[in-house]
């Protein structure tokens, strides 16, 4: 992927999101190469696979999903027919990836998931949820 500039406010909302998201580095690497399908990442499959740092329900891993595709670092899958169940990594997720040199996603701080929380509140409100 080519190196990109992003706004450091749109990266630290992404860092601070995929920090809060539950998913490791193992799920990011794979979706560079391959989309990874939404069952594949929720539940006992997604913990087994290295997708995520415990088991999580199919909801809610796709609300995980869903809001680091709101902030950028993900996208969903497109083939012949239309939008899959699968996901990509963006190149807001790719940069993200690469600051990590080789090291697990940190966990999130207090503040940091109070932040995430109050994010996707507002961009709620933005959009008429």
């Amino acid at each position: 992927m080519s190196a990109t500039s992003f706004a450091p406010i749109a990266l630290e909302r992404a860092d601070r999101a995929l920090r809060c998201s539950g998913f490791t580095r193992h799920l990011l690497e794979t979706l560079v190469t391959v989309g990874v399908s939404l069952r594949a990442i929720a539940g006992e499959d997604g913990y087994r696979n290295g997708y995520t740092t415990a088991p999580r329900s199919l909801i809610d891993t796709e609300n995980r999903l869903l809001w680091l595709i709101q902030v950028g670092v993900l996208r969903r899958e497109v083939d012949g027919q239309g939008i899959t169940d699968s996901f990509r990594i963006t190149p807001l997720g790719y940069q993200l990836l690469q600051q990590l040199q080789q090291q697990p996603i940190p966990p999130a701080s207090g503040r940091d998931r109070f932040l995430n929380f109050w994010e996707q509140i507002q961009i709620a409100r933005l959009w008429g949820f």
